[in-house]
């Protein structure tokens, strides 16, 4: 006769299920994860994946790249004191946004020319997406055109991300794109009407646009075409010339905002802002969200951190728009550090580019799942059993 050996019982939660998961495969067949969960590992194996120039443009910040050192330090000058005697034998992780129940209060960042880090592109990272059920930003200078993205999302939730063009004719076109392929909201990127000084892309005199890279959404767009002389595919130089000269507009201002309201229905979000009254304008000006961000340290070198500018605006705007949080975010402890200071949600940026570029879409999926199961680990160590009981008084600043 065989011994009824019981089968092994994964435990409740994402956080707990995730370690199940790792540690029966390591015990049952000498497996580790194909994708590393330590960031410092992650990040090595990407670069090892990486061309030269291709990890340069990924990691990369402005200058001295203090800004990004900056946003990785801030995290530590709060410190999580936990709660004892909670019950938190189960967590709820999700929250509502616009409208929408969402599974948790991750987002994946819009970030450009993903072909550099693997042949799928945006198109591996949407799908990881919908079957994590983390909503997208579709960047607006993606490898796949937005309505490709879409489709493989399915009814799972996205974005669209726009840099501001200096044709108010593409700018239309490409809002009337996003609606028209079920993008819930538009995200406008401030802090990007000029390219910052980036060292490292310059000292390879590398820059992934001008050599046809990302443009997919302008190529596939009428109104862009119409400029041309001749369609992208016969003349591609061209086609990323004319996106050099019009992609970004350094003459935007507060009064072309309207412009946009005019054009979409969606709620608009404002993303680079990193002062209070700059914060207190938007609320003003009835802008639906903000995204407190600086572009990663991409921007400004020597800017001081997103998390110290999200503790500020957070105050300054007393809950009365959603704040979504990037620049820095490593881990569960960062995501909830971010919550308490006053973030709706927060956006995952480079990580997951490291994920894909070590194994495209399943690496993607891999690092959404490990960045959950974090915050959900961390969150009931913490004593919190749902995202509401996050809040400032789960930190203290060193």
């Amino acid at each position: 006769m065989t011994a009824n050996i019981p089968q092994p019982v994964p435990p409740a939660g994402p956080g707990p299920l995730r370690q199940f998961e790792i540690y029966l495969q390591g015990a049952m067949a000498g497996a580790k994860p194909a994708v590393p969960i330590a960031f410092a590992e992650l990040e090595r194996q990407a670069r090892e994946k990486l061309a030269p120039e291709a990890y340069a443009y990924i990691a990369c910040g402005a200058g001295f790249e203090h800004t990004v050192e900056e946003n990785t330090a801030a995290f530590a000058r709060w410190r999580i004191v936990p709660r004892m005697l909670r019950d938190v034998a189960a967590r709820d992780l999700s929250i509502e946004l616009f409208g929408r129940k969402l599974a948790t209060p991750l987002l994946v960042a819009p970030i450009g020319v993903q072909e550099l880090a693997h042949k799928d592109a945006d198109l591996a990272t949407a799908k990881a997406a919908a079957a994590e059920r983390v909503p997208m930003i579709f960047y607006n200078q993606a490898s796949v055109q937005m309505e490709t993205m879409a489709q493989a999302m399915g009814d799972q939730p996205r974005w669209f991300q726009l840099y501001w063009s200096k044709s108010d004719e593409l700018v239309a076109s490409l809002v009337r794109r996003a609606e028209a392929c079920g993008c819930d909201a538009i995200v406008v990127t401030l802090d990007t009407t000029l390219l910052g000084w980036r060292t490292r892309d310059l000292d390879y005199a590398y820059l992934p646009f001008i050599r046809g890279m990302g443009l997919a959404q302008y190529t596939s767009d009428p109104a862009f075409r119409a400029m041309l002389k001749k369609p992208p595919e016969e003349d591609m130089l061209a086609a990323a010339q004319l996106f050099m000269t019009i992609y970004s507009n350094p003459a935007l201002t507060w009064d072309k905002l309207a412009f946009l309201r005019q054009h979409t229905s969606k709620p608009i979000l404002l993303k680079g802002i990193n002062r209070q009254n700059d914060a207190r304008k938007a609320l003003d000006l009835g802008i639906d969200g903000i995204v407190v961000s600086n572009h990663g340290g991409r921007q400004v070198d020597g800017a001081r951190a997103s998390l110290d500018a999200l503790d500020e605006i957070a105050r300054a705007v007393g809950g009365r728009l959603p704040l979504l949080f990037d620049s820095g975010i490593r881990g569960g402890a960062g995501i909830f550090k971010a919550l308490a200071l006053g973030a709706t949600a927060v956006c995952i940026g480079r990580p997951y580019v490291y994920g894909l570029a070590i194994a495209g879409e399943a690496g993607v999926r891999a690092v959404l799942r490990n960045m959950i199961a974090d915050l959900d680990l961390t969150m009931g160590t913490a004593g919190c059993a749902s995202i509401k009981e996050i809040n400032r008084d789960m930190l203290a600043r060193v």
